[in-house]
């Protein structure tokens, strides 16, 4: 009996203190033990804890970042390599890379005329401790026909305890699988004949061919292929089979051919009217729409955007400023003039007249640092990627250096003779719009962009004193024009010849490829086509 309340007692003592337990873990405020969370299998990213009533303490877990040596960080580095073009450091994360990896990179670009790359990363997945691949996507630019988006897998293996690229030929495009092959095409289709905009045959020899159809009883298709397939894998819009007006102007397009007769080098010659942007001539003896699409540094043509982004700052073409042989901008490189003459301080006018690059140098420097001369030509004359029929850009700058070489049309500013008609013709008019070969622009056309008054006034006085008494006053231009020369380097090759500018109602720019000083080559030919109208 004894024993029997003693184990009655017992059982109430437990129930007392198990009903107090469960009290106090179920007070607000308690924290409550929780198993630890498991690693996830994927260096990439971890789950998120789930949520807990608003009335518990809160414990927030931080995932543990990627390892550096992880298969995810090896992709990311060895794809970020690849946008920059660091072939080198894309070998490098490459496991036995063949000996022609670079160039099979090289090649490949070059042969499919690829002007810009991006990639983005996509899902990681692990296959075992020893392997893993990602997934990619990318947009590749070809010249003359637009974006060309692709998508890929890079395969990771762990060598010696490091993640390395298992490259094959068809990490660069799906197509090369097998040994395949991708080619870039120009087929020749017959279209019925296309007018100019008086109604009338385009004249003989227009050199418009790859833009006007049916001058010669054919339009040139381009497209790229993969190889053995024939699949087409990317193509330019077939030209309308209709007979129609063109806006190209009959006398503007005869006398843009006729001046460039006779040259050597290849050359193009792009002229639009100044109100509507219509393309009233296109002479194109570079090949493959490159009048429109082609990229090459402008030079001295550029000083007119970066001439505007100075009036910006608050210099008048009035302003005194240095021309010296040399300048060198501090703690970066040194910037000289073609004619190595020390011009002591002149006025802005005079030294965009006499093209000073040392002028250009500095003021830059001085003034435009804080990205306003990218600013300025992405935002007022149309250098970005947008629709429309020309090309052209600039890139944010590194250093001091890339940011005085971008002032004078170098580094990485890059445009087609249409991209730079279009800046003469917006200092003719005041306002940027794009080119258009319509009668009105198509709806995703880029609005126009009014320029500042006083910008445009000054432009225009800079650009009239180019011809009066600038590196254009040989040239034999008549009088009403304005323009500027450009020289533009390219590496170990001889420099391109440029001329831009307005007269009336016409815009227009002259390019010579590796024809040489701009004043001397392109802004004769410039006189010729002006002449003859």
């Amino acid at each position: 009996m004894r024993n029997r309340r003693l184990l009655a007692l017992l059982a109430v003592t437990i129930a007392i203190i198990a009903f107090g337990v469960y009290g106090v873990a179920s007070a607000p405020g308690a924290v409550v033990a929780s198993p630890t969370p498991r690693p996830t299998p994927s260096d990439e990213a971890t789950e998120a804890p789930p949520s807990t009533p608003a009335s518990a303490a809160t414990v927030t877990l931080t995932p543990a970042p990627s390892p550096p040596n992880g298969p995810g960080s090896t992709a990311a580095r060895y794809l970020a390599a690849w946008t920059a073009g660091d072939l080198s450091s894309m070998a490098g994360l490459v496991a036995d890379p063949p000996a022609d990896f670079a160039e099979r990179h090289r090649r490949f670009d070059a042969d499919l005329r690829v002007s810009s790359l991006s990639l983005t990363v996509g899902e990681l997945h692990h296959q075992g401790e020893e392997a893993a691949e990602m997934s990619f996507q990318g947009v590749r630019e070809v010249t003359g026909l637009g974006r060309w988006p692709f998508s890929s897998v890079l395969h990771l293996i762990r060598r010696a305890g490091t993640w390395k690229v298992l490259w094959t030929p068809e990490t660069l495009h799906r197509s090369l699988k097998d040994g395949g092959s991708v080619r870039f095409r120009e087929n020749q289709i017959r279209r019925p004949a296309t007018l100019t905009r008086e109604g009338t045959p385009f004249p003989r020899g227009s050199r418009a061919g790859d833009y006007i159809t049916g001058l010669d009883g054919t339009a040139v298709v381009m497209s790229l292929e993969e190889e053995p397939s024939g699949r087409v894998l990317l193509a330019s819009p077939i030209p309308p089979s209709t007979k129609t007006r063109s806006t190209i102007s009959r006398p503007v397009q005869a006398a843009a051919a006729r001046a460039l007769d006779g040259l050597e080098r290849p050359a193009a010659i792009v002229a639009v009217d100044v109100q509507s942007g219509q393309v009233l001539a296109v002479a194109d003896a570079l090949g493959g729409r490159r009048a429109f699409n082609g990229l090459y540094p402008p030079g001295s043509t550029f000083k007119v955007v970066t001439a505007a982004a100075l009036l910006r700052s608050g210099l008048s073409p009035e302003s005194p400023v240095a021309c010296p042989a040399a300048y060198t901008i501090p703690g970066a490189r040194t910037f000289t003039d073609s004619d190595g003459v020390d011009h002591g301080t002149v006025t802005l006018t005079t030294a965009f007249a006499l093209s000073c690059n040392t002028t250009f140098a500095q003021q830059t420097y001085e003034r435009l640092r804080d990205d306003r001369l990218r600013a300025e030509a992405a935002d007022r004359f149309g250098f970005r990627v947008k629709p429309g029929l020309s090309s052209c850009r600039i890139q944010p700058y590194g250093d001091l250096n890339q940011l005085g070489s971008d002032s004078i049309g170098q580094n990485s500013v890059q445009a087609s003779p249409l991209c730079m008609a279009e800046v003469a013709a917006a200092v003719a008019s005041g306002v940027w719009k794009p080119a258009i070969m319509t009668a009105e622009p198509d709806a995703d056309s880029p609005p126009p962009v009014p320029l500042d008054e006083g910008v445009v006034a000054g432009l225009r006085t800079m650009m009239s004193a180019v011809v009066t008494q600038g590196t254009a006053a040989q040239a034999g231009l008549p009088p009403g024009t304005a323009g500027k020369t450009g020289t533009a380097e390219v590496a170990g090759e001889e420099d391109h010849a440029w001329f831009i500018g307005y007269r009336d109602s016409l815009a227009f720019a002259v390019f010579v490829q590796n024809g040489g000083a701009g004043g001397e080559v392109a802004a004769p030919i410039a006189a010729r086509f002006l002449n003859a109208l």
